[in-house]
């Protein structure tokens, strides 16, 4: 069973930016994803991209983050700028395949917080 560790969430004023990371415990060959969850809500998803790179963002995201991966380092990004209180969730990573089917088990996540 592949295992993710995403990291790099935090506290941020509205307008910062934020790097998340995304670690998986071996190669990956399909989508890579990322999404979100706030308390009480469904899970979304923030932004695809697969292995060739092609990149697919939620309207709500678009022009702020920029997903991308490092497929030698089994690793996924997620570059979070100009940032907005309605971004605060925690943030998960996992793949797909076609439809949207979530391959894998979740991780524990990556708390993101924009407040001032």
């Amino acid at each position: 069973q592949v295992q993710f560790v995403e990291s790099g969430g935090g506290l941020v004023q509205p307008g910062g930016s934020l790097r998340l990371s995304c670690a998986a415990s071996t190669n990956i060959f399909t989508r890579m994803v990322w999404y979100r969850q706030v308390p009480g809500k469904q899970r979304e998803l923030v932004a695809g991209i697969t292995s060739g790179g092609t990149t697919t963002y939620a309207d709500s995201v678009k022009g702020r983050f920029t997903i991308s991966r490092d497929n030698a380092k089994n690793t996924v990004y997620l570059q979070m700028n100009s940032l907005k209180p309605e971004d605060t969730a925690v943030y998960y990573c996992n793949s797909d395949v076609g439809g949207g089917r979530i391959l894998y088990s979740w991780g524990q996540g990556t708390q993101v917080t924009v407040s001032s």
